[in-house]
């Protein structure tokens, strides 16, 4: 028996995004579609992949593409660091996912109440390599503006480099940036 992975029917941005959006409604009503039969899926996927998205977001344990998006294993090349940013490791990945992947879509998934994002807004000194994480969002913050702004600040940032990016321009993979409420559920479109 051969299952039916949306990955296999997506071959456009548009498509993907309906997928993303559907899979969002669904989490937010809390009726998620049954993903029992994981060995059987497992067995599929070791013929390969073909995610229909790259999803770079945040390593938040309260944010999770493939649940929130109410997708199966092997629909989304996911990447996930602190305050979902981009730099040479993760462009390359997303690249990946582009080029060698087929991926049609990449978005980058901010969210309300990141703790890397309210760390670079309120300043001072962080320990270890957690600077660096800090000097990639900087740039999205501006006088008055609250953490949650400042992450769709960041989303809308990082999704504007990678998309810059000549091999991402080259694959012509759509880029687009959103922001997951950790409370309510929903992904906003950025």
């Amino acid at each position: 028996m051969h299952l039916h992975l949306p990955a296999e029917k997506v071959t456009s941005a548009e498509e993907a995004l309906a997928f993303l959006k559907e899979g969002n409604e669904r989490f937010v009503r809390g009726e998620l579609t049954p993903k029992d039969d994981y060995a059987e899926i497992r067995g599929v996927l070791c013929g390969g992949q073909v995610p229909y998205a790259v999803v770079l977001c945040c390593s938040d344990s309260r944010v999770a593409p493939e649940i929130f998006f109410d997708q199966k294993l092997g629909d989304l090349f996911v990447i996930r660091n602190a305050g979902n940013i981009v730099d040479e490791v993760v462009l390359g990945s997303i690249e990946y996912g582009a080029e060698h992947l087929g991926s049609p879509l990449c978005v980058v998934v901010g969210h309300t109440s990141c703790g890397a994002v309210t760390a670079a807004c309120q300043g001072g000194p962080v320990p270890g390599s957690i600077p660096s994480i800090i000097k990639r969002i900087r740039p999205s913050i501006r006088e008055g503006l609250l953490v949650d702004e400042v992450a769709r600040n960041n989303a809308r940032a990082m999704a504007k480099q990678i998309a810059e990016d000549e091999v991402i321009r080259h694959t012509g993979i759509q880029v687009l940036p959103a922001l997951y409420n950790i409370r309510t559920g929903e992904v906003e479109w950025l």
